[in-house]
């Protein structure tokens, strides 16, 4: 990752669907762990348009695009694509050689192996395992006891890692069947909805991903010539889920914002999804969320991305999402994001 990869992310008013936001609970995370001077930190807070005020509010959010920019700003200057993540800095230029490493296996099974003696060679602090069993296919971290516990953040990056690049490769993405955490449950778990296409766990043994063994056998499809356009858009095409996955969920935010500003009743919802109010409930119940909540997030995620990336009027904003009162919708805001609209009009 250079300067030239670097490129402007499309305007948010654009996004459709509309993308997820980041909590901040995460920002905060990867700062930490990134251990960037403070000015540093300043500089590209400004840069990603991410007003300071946010990170210490518990229920602030930033746009996909703010976390990529400041991601990719951080791993720029510290020469760290996992800033400070790891025990020892992944050199800018890693991803790019991993990649390279992998276009020419026959096979994706074949890809994930070379994936895993990859970071056998660069890093101490873990190795990955992919094997078959049965019909189902399994990529393991296993972290180095003599390096220290591995952190909830590492092990949500280098299992996305995985899954963004196999997905790359065989050019469409992965469905996860499992997704298993060796870490107690975060305070941002409703946010793996976002994050991986598939039922998370916490606080399992192992940390570890499972999806048909069929993928295993699938030929690489990907070319050099078409390395720069992945690496340009890093991390965001490896660490968010694309929303043509397709969980309930997924189907119910596109089906939502599709309806906007009328903010449909979960009976209309079932009815477009062809299911029952009762089916529906269950199956969002099983993926960890609630159709209240997703008509929440969306028209949270929606404001931010309006507030941060134009210039429209609060008060469009609002009436765009469903509010006819301005005032209902500030209240809405503040109880969704701690903040009020305003905070994430700043430019500081």
């Amino acid at each position: 990752m250079t300067r030239s990869d670097f490129r402007s992310p499309p305007s948010v008013a654009s996004t459709y669907p509309p993308s997820a936001t980041v909590p901040i609970s995460l920002v905060n995370g990867f700062l930490a762990a990134a251990g960037a001077p403070h000015s540093v930190v300043e500089r590209y807070l400004d840069e990603a348009n991410i007003p300071r005020e946010l990170l210490v509010r518990s229920g602030a959010r930033v746009t996909e695009e703010q976390f990529s920019a400041l991601y990719r700003a951080l791993a720029i200057e510290l020469d760290d694509e996992m800033p400070g993540i790891f025990a020892r800095p992944l050199r800018n230029g890693t991803l790019k050689f991993l990649c390279l490493s992998l276009l020419d296996a026959p096979n994706l099974e074949t890809a994930m192996h070379r994936f895993g003696q990859f970071f056998h060679i660069v890093l101490d602090d873990f190795s990955f395992e992919s094997r078959r069993d049965g019909l189902v296919a399994q990529i393991a971290l296993h972290p180095n006891p003599s390096c220290g516990s591995l952190g909830a953040l590492g092990q949500e990056l280098m299992l996305k890692l995985a899954h963004g690049v196999a997905s790359w490769l065989i050019g469409q993405k992965i469905p996860l069947l499992q997704v298993d955490f060796a870490f107690p449950r975060p305070l941002h778990a409703i946010d793996h909805l976002y994050f991986f296409s598939g039922p998370v766990n916490f606080d399992r043994e192992q940390t570890l991903m499972r999806f048909g063994v069929a993928y295993f056998d699938m030929p690489i499809r990907q070319r050099k010539t078409n390395l720069r356009k992945f690496l340009s858009r890093a991390p965001g095409d490896w660490i968010f889920v694309s929303f043509s996955e397709q969980l309930t969920s997924h189907r119910v935010r596109q089906y939502l914002a599709s309806r906007l500003p009328e903010v449909p009743t979960i009976d209309q919802a079932a009815q477009s999804l062809h299911s029952s109010v009762r089916t529906l409930c269950r199956r969002l119940a099983a993926e960890g969320t609630a159709f209240q909540t997703l008509k929440d997030e969306l028209r949270r995620d929606i404001a931010i991305q309006r507030l941060t990336g134009t210039n429209d009027a609060i008060a469009s904003i609002a009436g765009d999402i469903g509010f006819d009162d301005p005032s209902a919708f500030h209240r809405a805001f503040r109880h969704w994001t701690g903040s009020t609209p305003g905070a994430y009009r700043q430019r500081v």
